[in-house]
């Protein structure tokens, strides 16, 4: 088993802990310990300081189940806590493992998508998300790279790093043709709901898909490590409970309460969130239409990230490099299998 280099986070790793400006980070505004217990009031901090130090429940603690069941619209049973959405996309590719099989994934895409299956011994299919037919997720592709040993499709909408999003309609297309072959349908939401223009549903509403989601992105609460699954099927729940005791057992417990802070508050976290996400998108919107000799996007459609492309087609990390030493981090397509 061998885990191929996380370029993404080497490259953050390396630059973003002293940089002027961060450009190249995909969360939301920060937020303080302090600011989160303000906005919680009295009773959350109280449990704060005097819950016991000890472990948590491995389906997560139940009142932040029922915070987060309220919010994705579906019963308590069906939320699974994680340690934030890293956690839940390892138990789903360990389960999904087995010899022979496949997963069909999206291109350019978080690392950790393929890192696990390969690693795993997994055959990896990508479906193109292509700057040619504006960033669209084809269903179509999507459905032609299944086949009797698919084990998995992963849909990331809003999708780091496009923005791209997947209609409504497109993605219940995708669930009858999953649900009918007997392919699990996973959603990584963890953008939703920060959209830039028509808003989409969670894929929650869907009995066969399993929706994974955390408080890092959109709750841009990246050290609370805490994340969660929506998952309607009894004997999958049972599954992830059973593996997530043997990776991690439970969550932070601390992080647990803070994370129940803001979900139930969620309008006043993820305002924050779409306010600066809009803002700076008008922004990005002046500097790429003064910049369009050089530099060429697709506006993103949700989230909190953009693929800029270098016009002359050449590898943009050496652009990345010289952009880093004079003090704004960006993030190199390279880290995308994207080069360009």
């Amino acid at each position: 088993m061998e885990l191929k280099p996380f370029l993404l986070d080497m490259w953050l790793d390396q630059w973003e802990h002293g940089i002027e400006f961060n450009l190249a980070a995909s969360t939301g505004p920060s937020w303080t310990w302090k600011e989160l217990l303000d906005l919680g009031g009295e009773e959350p901090a109280r449990r704060l300081l005097n819950h016991k130090v000890v472990y948590s429940r491995p389906a997560g603690a139940d009142s932040l189940r029922e915070a987060i069941a309220d919010m994705q619209g579906v019963s308590v049973e069906a939320v699974q806590v994680t340690t934030g959405a890293s956690e839940a996309l390892l138990v789903l590719m360990w389960l999904a493992s087995e010899p022979g099989a496949n997963v069909i994934l999206p291109l350019p895409g978080f690392t950790t998508f393929s890192a696990l299956p390969e690693s795993l011994n997994m055959e990896t299919r990508f479906y193109r998300i292509r700057k040619e037919n504006g960033y669209r997720i084809d269903v179509d592709e999507i459905k032609k790279l299944a086949d009797a040993r698919t084990k998995l499709i992963l849909i990331n909408s809003p999708h780091n790093p496009t923005g791209t999003t997947i209609a409504d309609e497109e993605l219940e297309r995708l669930h009858d043709f999953t649900s009918e072959r007997g392919i699990q349908l996973v959603s990584d939401e963890v953008y939703h709901p920060i959209y830039h223009g028509e808003k989409t549903r969670s894929a929650a509403r869907l009995p066969h898909a399993t929706v994974i989601h955390d408080f890092s992105k959109a709750f841009p609460l990246a050290g609370v490590r805490t994340g969660w699954m929506v998952e309607h099927d009894r004997e999958r729940r049972e599954k992830y409970w059973n593996a997530r005791a043997y990776f991690s057992i439970a969550n932070n417990t601390a992080g647990e309460i803070v994370a129940e802070i803001a979900m139930r508050h969620r309008d006043v976290v993820l305002g924050k969130t779409q306010q600066a996400a809009s803002r700076n998108l008008e922004r990005l919107d002046r500097f790429m239409a003064e910049h369009r000799e050089t530099l060429g996007w697709v506006r993103p459609r949700g989230g909190m990230t953009a693929f800029l492309w270098l016009n002359s087609g050449e590898n943009a990390r050496p652009f990345c490099q010289a952009a880093a030493e004079q003090g704004i981090l960006l993030a190199p397509g390279d880290c995308f299998d994207s080069p360009s």
